[in-house]
């Protein structure tokens, strides 16, 4: 299996640099993850904000294959319990998919047309995250995920 995290920024804080780094590190012998960080549009005007979405929006789809499946974090999105989540990355395993993608928007979410192109959208909570806080969190799921697949002990 192959997972993308495709986000917006990057991440400045050192303990959280160091702690998507072990988890990334943990994930090695179940998954090969990969971030792509891209650059957010710099909003100088707030009534350009929907052209900023816009312009990430297609820098996030420039990474997207037509076959890969899309998971965008969003507000609204579905919420899963961590077994639900590593059931959802079973059935999609099962189905025949070999790359899956998360997308973390900006400060000011996702375009329509990234969320458009998803195939689930999920949401971590019902509270706000930092960015860099989803991000830990999202590669802490993962790895929580794989540990439940395999019958291991770390998720509880």
């Amino acid at each position: 299996m192959k997972i993308k995290i495709i986000a917006l920024g990057k991440i400045k804080e050192k303990f959280l640099k160091d702690g998507i780094d072990e988890f990334l590190k943990r994930l090695t012998p179940y998954a090969a993850v990969e971030i792509i960080e891209l650059t957010p549009v710099e909003i100088k005007d707030e009534n350009l904000t929907q052209r900023a979405l816009n312009d990430e929006g297609e820098k996030i789809l420039s990474h997207i294959k037509p076959q890969s499946y899309v998971i965008t974090m969003e507000i609204n999105g579905k919420q899963f319990s961590s077994e639900e989540f590593a059931d959802k990355i079973t059935e999609l395993t099962n189905d025949g998919q070999s790359e899956i993608i998360f997308v973390i928007g900006s400060s000011c979410g996702i375009s329509k047309n990234v969320s458009a192109r998803a195939n689930l959208k999920m949401s971590m909570s019902k509270m706000t995250f930092l960015h860099q806080f989803a991000r830990l969190i999202l590669v802490e799921q993962i790895y929580r995920a794989f540990k439940i697949i395999k019958g291991e002990t770390y998720h509880k």
